[in-house]
């Protein structure tokens, strides 16, 4: 009785403390967002070509660094930015040409391995070009908090859920509205068919890994801003794991519901539940959710379920 009240308790605290719930709850948003903001560029790679990007987390770093890197040297904000995207756009014209091309209509695991080799070279260039010690990213907005309605709310948190709800408008859009979209979709179906129909798989794989380049960018510069620019930051690609697990690993806005449900559970059970078992809840909640997901709806909450006849 005594245990099944100490787990009760925190439902106590949250009655009593309705404000401070809020806050908690709050920065769980914040931090859902952030997780959604590289969850978002596994999805676009998984839609475009039914391959698992290993390499996104980096892609995070290396978007960050080079940014960090040009501004470090005298290079203007703005320009430094610009030139960061002509980067990441040159990145993926180099990944469609010398890994990708060689690999078409090879099964998935193959191209997943080469996105394995992708992450080392690129974390090795980048500490490479632009060293490794933990760099940091000023982008004008302060990591401090104001009140509103009695609630604190972080300034740069909430640039980060901005530029989230922003990102995953115009990629939804893009993906149901357009074009490219539309053959993005038809490409993830079946590369064969959609080459018998004339859409150029080169072109479309070179589009899908621009944007999702510059999605890593938007996650970098809100992750740098937040904890410094350091290579830690690949790392931050197994925390969007359980966010596609739940999300599903085709929808974006999968991507971002993911992330909030991540970051409000990891946030409440840290707070609330973290004092009863020592602490550090936040590091492996997240992935006892997803495993607690798997088993109910494999597919995600918005993944396509697949139904195969024997």
């Amino acid at each position: 009785m005594g245990a099944l009240g100490a787990v009760l308790a925190p439902f106590a605290e949250m009655a009593a403390s309705p404000l401070f719930l809020a806050e908690v709850l709050i920065g769980g948003v914040a931090a859902g967002l952030l997780y959604a903001l590289v969850a978002l560029g596994f999805v676009l790679i998984f839609k475009a070509s039914g391959v698992f990007n290993f390499a996104q987390g980096v892609m995070v770093l290396f978007a960050a660094l080079t940014l960090v890197g040009l501004m470090d040297r005298g290079v203007p904000a703005l320009l430094a930015l610009a030139l960061t995207i002509a980067v990441m756009i040159l990145l993926a014209f180099a990944i469609e040409r010398v890994v990708l091309r060689p690999l078409v209509n090879q099964a998935p695991i193959i191209l997943f391995m080469a996105t394995i080799g992708l992450t080392f070279f690129l974390e090795g260039f980048g500490e490479m070009v632009w060293g490794a010690n933990v760099k940091r990213l000023d982008v004008g907005i302060p990591d401090t908090s104001f009140k509103v309605a009695g609630l604190l709310v972080n300034r740069l948190e909430l640039a980060a859920a901005l530029t989230a709800a922003v990102l995953v408008t115009v990629l939804a859009i893009f993906f149901q509205k357009t074009r490219i979209g539309r053959a993005l979709r038809a490409v993830a179906d079946d590369h064969e068919a959609a080459l018998s129909i004339g859409i150029p798989l080169k072109t479309i794989w070179v589009v899908v890994w621009s944007v999702s380049g510059l999605v890593a960018l938007a996650a970098g510069i809100m992750w740098g801003a937040k904890s410094g620019v350091q290579f830690s930051l690949s790392l931050i690609a197994l925390k969007a794991l359980p966010v596609l697990i739940l999300g599903g690993f085709t929808s974006v806005p999968g991507a971002i519901v993911g992330g909030i449900m991540i970051g409000i559970g990891e946030k409440v059970a840290e707070v609330y539940w973290g004092p009863l078992v020592g602490g550090a809840i936040e590091n492996w909640f997240a992935y006892v959710m997803a495993l607690g997901f798997l088993l109910v709806r494999p597919q995600g909450l918005f993944g396509e379920r697949i139904i195969e006849r024997v």
